[in-house]
């Protein structure tokens, strides 16, 4: 869901549409770059045409590779101009793309300068990939880049904790930067001013949006701000809360709906962050996270202690209020994805009676923040519907028992005006597809559906 930015003729411009089309811009330029100096004609000759394309193949595996590190180096406009889960996407294409191109330039370039018919392979081999200079860093980084392709595939991520899937995702930082020396030293475009301009331009970029949103602000932010852990709280089996003080924290501009990535000083493993969504709608001088033990990180909330120091990135995401196009709402939540949307019922402006909550769980001791979201919608006007049961299929968000009612049918019954309402959801990954085809189905426009998927 991207923001809308003003109307003309063809529909919203906004920013997505723009960085969009500056991403587009950088392809363009590097295909122009091999045009200028290279081009055509030296695909005309089968003694430079493997050389040629190993190039191309080569510089836009080198764009594409910067354009991830911009799309998720965490820049405020960017992440607010796509959100999360689409930006996850946009990164996972882009990286396979630029995998695939930098396979081919391998394969190329191994053609070009190594004939298998000829003796001395493994002499040339050596001499390309290892002995000449700076190619040696390229092969390294190269390799870490390979392992950083594997730990995506879906099989693998599956059987990887989220930990070390993003302690490997790191080496993807080294990788690019290895490779690139080897461009100067041996890429011809170097040797243009344009060219060189360019490139240098856009890695001294990356370089310094990482180094400036990955590392300064969030050190700044957790200096400054302080945070502490104040208070530990069991909410349900492996669940638990914790309620953190700070000083300024409005200073933030947070939101209700966005996360962090939390870093609890706690002792060993305490690098490794971790996204979590306040549960509380964000205050001067406290924060609230709702955390359910899925791996050795969120495990590990239930045994801080208070005094434990915090360090912070973000906050991130754009499940709020600012996406609202209509003054009546329905939130529909499952699982521990009720945190967002109990910090949302709490200050998103409403009137009484306009806003429908619907809350979706296996067992009635994993209803986590139940009793909140009851007082809030006492005090609040907010209708509220539970819905205890484990899931009745793979493909419906409706509990076991009700087979006979249709998903979208369910919703209308449930929220006869659905269509008029702007709807916010947050679960797990297929129970929010499912519910995404519902309300679709049952009259919502598919701008007036906001969800966001924690993905990785």
């Amino acid at each position: 869901m991207t923001t809308s930015g003003k109307t003309s003729a063809f529909g919203r411009f906004g920013p997505a549409d723009l960085l969009g089309a500056l991403g587009i811009a950088s392809v363009v330029v590097v295909l122009w770059l091999w045009t200028r100096y290279h081009g055509p004609p030296s695909l005309a000759s089968s003694d430079t045409v493997l050389w040629s394309l190993g190039l191309l193949t080569g510089l836009l595996a080198a764009d594409l590779m910067v354009l991830q590190v911009l799309l998720l180096a965490r820049v405020p406009w960017v992440e607010r101009a796509f959100g999360h889960d689409k930006l996850i996407r946009r990164h996972r294409w882009i990286g396979f793309a630029a995998f695939w191109l930098m396979i081919c330039h391998l394969a190329m370039a191994t053609a070009c300068r190594v004939s298998p018919g000829l003796p001395g392979v493994n002499v040339r081999l050596w001499e390309l990939y290892i002995h000449r200079h700076w190619m040696l860093f390229a092969t390294v980084g190269t390799a870490l880049l390979v392992l950083v392709v594997l730990a995506s595939l879906r099989p693998v991520r599956r059987r990887i904790r989220y930990e070390s899937w993003h302690l490997l995702h790191l080496y993807a930082y080294l990788g690019i930067a290895l490779s690139f020396p080897h461009m100067v030293a041996h890429g011809t475009d170097f040797r243009d001013p344009v060219a060189r301009a360019y490139w240098w331009a856009l890695f001294g970029s990356a370089l310094g949006v990482v180094v400036v949103f990955r590392v300064a602000l969030p050190l700044w932010r957790s200096a400054y701000h302080r945070l502490r852990v104040t208070d530990v709280r069991i909410e349900a089996p492996g669940v638990v809360s914790v309620t953190m003080t700070g000083r300024d924290l409005d200073r933030l501009r947070t939101r209700s709906g966005q996360y962090f990535i939390w870093r609890f000083l706690d002792g060993p493993g305490w690098s490794r962050g971790n996204p979590y969504t306040l549960s509380t709608a964000p205050k001067a001088d406290k924060m609230r996270i709702t955390v359910k033990a899925a791996g050795d990180g969120s495990s590990r909330a239930a045994c801080l202690a208070p005094g434990v120091r915090v360090l912070i990135e973000g906050p991130y995401g754009t499940l709020t209020a600012a996406r609202r196009k209509h003054p009546r709402m329905l939130m529909i939540a499952a699982g521990i994805g009720v945190t967002p949307m109990r910090a949302l019922l709490e200050d998103t402006p409403f009137a009484p009676g306009e806003t429908t909550f619907i809350y979706r769980y296996s067992h009635h001791e994993h209803a986590v923040l139940a009793d909140e979201i009851r007082e809030i919608a006492v005090r609040r006007g907010v209708e509220v519907h539970f819905l205890p049961g484990r899931r009745r299929s793979g493909v419906s968000w409706l509990p076991a028992g009700s087979e006979h009612t249709d998903d979208a049918e369910a919703l209308r019954r449930l929220v006869p005006d659905i269509a008029h309402r702007d709807v916010f959801a947050c679960g797990p990954p297929a129970w929010l597809g499912a519910v995404r085809r519902a309300v679709r189905r049952a009259g919502a426009h598919p701008d007036q559906v906001h969800t966001e998927d924690f993905a990785w």
